[in-house]
């Protein structure tokens, strides 16, 4: 899928959608740390019928994963999240629909998908509030508070191919729009391409010369605090989740002020270059907040052996953002499903593999670290493997 999509995209485009801060250390480590742990195999199990399913945010879920926010989805498909929302909800997991899509909540809402809405706290608490209404008008269950991007991070890729808001288009970026033309004309009959939450909040801007781009890079707060949690819980009677957290100490804050999930994630690499992924940090989180909030593993997620591995670590569940974006590229819906296809398969048959025919029953004992292997003697295979950061 992701090569389907990178034949499909435009460079800039693809950048985007691929590219992460800085050196990208965090954004590739993202998925070598899966490389540092392994699985249990137990055998003579009767696996004749294994249950992937799980809860996730309030909601049944056919395995555990589900999709994250990602803004501007009309990028990749003319078809967009509604696409995505509709394929989550046949594959029956839920689907996060961003502040910044190019959807609105009430269409999203239409597709019937198991679905959350995530936010901002922007300056304008008004525009904060309006949207949390909207999201409790059409039945989102749960709203996800995003907290790491009061600073944009330094993301290189964009700034080469001039893909920042408003963009500035390099000659090489127009020239790989001109050699994508399936691509670009889909762009140009693309007349609904909008932020389809925020424009109407917005108002008649045009006399004020400015944009709605530039409205709603105007409002990310960076004096929010503890305190604005607390407001936003107040404001919120549906779970609530916060998205960039990966601290013990700070999930600890986040449960005392009411957070009932927590998506322990680095942006998918695309803020803080060199910080550590998010599975680092899964064991230390769970022995901090025990069982008093939900955690799901957000990054690097690309097979359904991560999921396990992630679950082993002290989650309740992953999310998935590149991945579908790359079956949304490649094929529309039918991209985005056989996306989900995949990776339900995978768990199943991982599970099966495992001796797990559910996913209560998989615990810290189905996970290692090779570290342990690397300390026996003989160990030829643990010997060929890199040094690599322990956890």
């Amino acid at each position: 899928m992701a090569a389907l999509a990178g034949r499909a995209l435009p460079l800039a485009i693809r950048d985007y959608l691929e590219g992460g801060a800085d050196n990208e250390w965090t954004l590739a480590r993202n998925r070598s740390v899966f490389d540092e742990w392994v699985l249990a195999q137990h055998t003579l199990v009767d696996v004749s019928n294994v249950d992937a399913g799980a809860d996730l945010l309030g909601y049944p879920s056919a395995m555990p994963l589900m999709l994250s926010p990602t803004g501007m989805s009309q990028l990749f498909h003319a078809s967009g999240e509604a696409a995505v929302a509709r394929a989550a909800a046949a594959a029956g997991v839920p689907y996060g629909l961003s502040t910044m899509a190019t959807t609105s909540i009430e269409a999203i809402a239409a597709t019937g998908a198991n679905r959350y809405f995530q936010l901002y706290l922007f300056r304008d608490r008004g525009l904060t509030k309006a949207l949390l209404d909207r999201a409790a008008t059409n039945g989102y269950g749960a709203l996800c508070l995003t907290v790491d991007t009061a600073i944009a991070g330094n993301r290189e890729r964009d700034l080469r191919s001039g893909m920042i808001m408003p963009p500035r288009f390099t000659l090489g970026s127009l020239m790989s729009f001109a050699i994508h033309p399936r691509w670009s004309l889909g762009a140009l009959k693309n007349r609904s391409f909008q932020l389809a939450n925020v424009v109407e909040h917005v108002g008649d801007i045009g006399s004020a010369g400015t944009s709605v781009i530039d409205y709603v890079n105007a409002q990310f707060d960076r004096s929010a605090t503890w305190k604005d949690v607390e407001w936003l819980r107040a404001q919120w009677s549906g779970m609530l989740v916060i998205k960039g957290m990966m601290m013990p100490g700070d999930c600890a804050s986040a449960v005392a002020c009411g957070v009932d999930a927590i998506m322990v994630s680095n942006h998918g690499g695309r803020q803080l270059d060199t910080a550590a992924a998010p599975i680092d940090y899964l064991p230390a989180i769970r022995d901090r907040i025990q069982d008093d909030a939900q955690l799901i593993a957000d990054g690097g997620i690309r097979r359904g052996t991560d999921v396990l591995k992630a679950i082993a670590l002290g989650a309740d569940g992953c999310s998935i953002g590149r991945p579908y974006l790359y079956g949304l590229a490649a094929g529309g819906e039918a991209g985005v499903t056989r996306v989900l296809s995949i990776f339900r398969s995978e768990i199943e048959r991982d599970m099966g593999l495992m001796g797990r025919t559910r996913i209560a029953d998989i615990t810290t004992d189905d996970v290692d670290h090779i570290s342990q292997f690397r300390s026996k003697p003989g160990n030829a295979w643990a010997a060929a493997k890199p040094n690599r950061i322990a956890p």
